[in-house]
């Protein structure tokens, strides 16, 4: 009779700064000898394989029962192991998550230029998943989508585990009313409004998205101008599709990149932590109603987009202030 897989327990350690620890299930296909002999082999020729082992020798591996494991301890298949890997240490982004609504199901936040919405890479405490669960001590909240690193403004959390796959279903089911704003050059001879499809593609790994001449559409954007200044073109872009990086594709192959963009239309390098020219795109309006409580709901950032309030600062590289 097949055997299923334990189901794992509520994790034995905290938080630390809103980063869960890492879960590592003992897989039953291959036998060891000892929980050490199983690590030494899961890690094996990686980067992380010095790093388990000090945490082996420290102490710092433990059981679903919270006992500490040591190397020798006999080997358990299903079982699960948890610990907290040793961060390298991330320089502060100095503009915060602000808040703008929050209940016992959902939170919603405006995020800064720069802030990665959840964990990855590089970016891990430093991101406004991390940060608000600490700020606030809400250790279940959860994402119900992503905001690019490098892209400010709204971004939905669920407050509890068991209402995230409902505010989820709302962006795959299409059902958030999503307006964005962005600045980049103005063109008299385009004519907008318009409606652009495309087919996107994007590899794992690659920098940039691509677009697939004559394939069928799977991204669909609509872009308005809100007004110009100049070369200068304030616009309203409002994305039917959730590609990543669509609206910066679009408006790229509109022949406008946005103002910012260190990848469209060539791929730069820049430092991370130079936050003098932040990309030109804001998440402005979110609108739905809430599958939890049944409430409409309108969000809009209180965020703005420096090339358009204060072009001359935004041009000389000037960052803006840090936020308390």
């Amino acid at each position: 009779m097949k055997r299923r897989a334990q189901t794992p327990a509520a994790a034995p350690l905290p938080q630390i700064d809103g980063i869960d620890p890492v879960r590592l299930r003992m897989h039953r296909d291959t036998p060891y000898a000892d929980i050490g002999t199983f690590l030494q082999a899961h890690y094996a020729g990686t980067s992380g394989a010095e790093p388990m082992a000090r945490l082996l020798r420290a102490g710092r591996v433990f059981g679903a029962d919270g006992r500490a494991r040591q190397a020798h301890d006999p080997y358990e298949p299903d079982a699960f192991l948890w610990f907290h890997r040793d961060l390298p240490a991330e320089t502060p982004v100095p503009y915060a998550p602000r808040v703008l609504y929050r209940d016992a199901h959902l939170l919603v936040a405006d995020k800064p230029h720069f802030l990665a919405t959840t964990p990855r890479g590089s970016h891990v405490t430093q991101t406004a998943l991390a940060l608000l669960r600490h700020r606030l001590e809400l250790p279940a909240l959860s994402p119900a989508h992503r905001l690019d690193r490098l892209t400010a403004g709204l971004v939905m959390f669920s407050v509890r585990p068991e209402d995230r796959g409902a505010y989820q279903l709302l962006f795959q089911n299409r059902l958030v009313h999503k307006e964005y704003e962005a600045v980049a050059p103005h063109d008299p001879r385009l004519t907008l409004p318009r409606t652009v499809r495309s087919r996107i593609e994007k590899t794992r790994g690659v920098m940039a998205a691509t677009e697939i001449p004559g394939a069928e559409p799977n991204a669909e954007s609509r872009v308005e101008l809100i007004g110009h200044r100049g070369a200068l073109g304030h616009y309203r872009l409002t994305p039917h599709t959730g590609r990543t990086h669509q609206l910066r594709v679009h408006m790229n192959s509109l022949g406008a990149p946005i103002l910012g963009d260190p990848v469209y239309p060539e791929v730069g390098d820049p430092a991370p932590d130079d936050y003098r020219r932040p990309l030109q795109l804001l998440a402005r309006v979110l609108s739905f109603t809430d599958p939890v409580t049944g409430l409409a709901h309108r969000f809009e950032s209180t965020r703005t987009l420096g090339a358009w309030t204060d072009y001359e600062a935004w041009a000389a590289g000037i960052p803006p202030e840090p936020e308390v």
